[in-house]
């Protein structure tokens, strides 16, 4: 309309038709106007959405489409419009060079173990030491206590015995036990619980609990501690964290109602979208 204004001021009439002709195109689209579409939400499935958001704050919409029995086109696209998406976070461009990865081929072929703080309001810091089983990521074996020493890791190593095979015993077929290079778990007390319970003890590159660093070559092929550097950034973000603890007490009932779901009913993308026991269920 501009073009066509600009020629009969400037003494050069024509009209629209032969105007579209010129510039080769049609003249439907010279009288096009683009209509905004308002998307209605079906207000019953956003209040289901918000339901499980409220209770399950840091999944995404797959997650959620698979909790709901939900498209997971639709979630996405009523997260999108509620603005309820969390945005991620970069991934970065640091040179990654080739691992030894943390994922086994079948259960109790590597046990990896490692420990992280908890705060309560009348007790203080506390340790939480977790055992998780590589292939089917469960966690066998866990103990909150205030002593952040061998012990509290060698407990939750005795639970992991107990959970998966009925009582405490050696080995027959040895398991490879991964942790980072701690004082705890390069100790005198924790490496000789290791032997008496046939363990292989395997260690982590230094200062690379979740990738190697920079100056890594491939040749080195570092080991990582990953998966359960990764578990504890989800109690966090899912269990912890949503807390105000009072006592140990109360965090210990807390953590072990969560980790009985994260085990039982949790699902994971890594795995299928399936649990852990239902993995375990399914390889063993």
């Amino acid at each position: 309309m501009q073009v066509q204004s600009k020629m009969r001021s400037e003494g050069y009439p024509i009209s629209i038709t032969k105007l579209c002709k010129l510039l080769n195109i049609p003249r439907r689209s010279f009288y096009y106007k683009p209509v905004k579409r308002i998307r209605k939400l079906d207000e019953e499935r956003v209040k289901k959405v918000k339901e499980k958001i409220e209770k399950f704050p840091t999944y995404g919409y797959r997650c959620l489409a698979l909790l709901l029995g939900m498209n997971k086109k639709a979630v996405q696209r009523i997260l999108q419009l509620k603005s309820w998406q969390v945005r991620k976070r970069s991934k970065g461009h640091r040179p990654r060079a080739k691992m030894m990865p943390s994922r086994s081929h079948y259960p109790n072929q590597r046990w990896t173990i490692d420990m992280t703080r908890i705060y309560s309001i009348n007790d203080g810091w506390s340790t939480l030491a977790c055992v998780i089983d590589t292939c089917t990521r469960e966690i066998v074996g866990w103990r909150l206590s205030k002593s952040g020493k061998a012990k509290t890791a060698e407990a939750a190593l005795q639970e992991g015995l107990i959970y998966r095979f009925g009582r405490l015993q050696r080995l027959k077929e040895p398991i490879v036990l991964r942790s980072d290079n701690g004082l705890v778990f390069t100790s005198k007390s924790f490496t000789k619980t290791i032997k008496d319970y046939n363990f292989t003890q395997e260690f982590i590159t230094p200062y690379t609990p979740e990738r190697p660093s920079e100056a890594t070559t491939p040749q080195a092929k570092p080991r990582t501690n990953g998966m359960i550097e990764r578990f504890f950034r989800t109690i966090k973000e899912e269990c912890i964290w949503h807390y105000n603890f009072k006592s140990l007490k109360e965090s210990n009932k807390i953590i072990e109602e969560w980790i009985n779901f994260y085990n039982q009913k949790r699902k994971h993308s890594a795995l299928q979208y399936k649990t852990p026991v239902e993995v375990f269920h399914l390889v063993a």
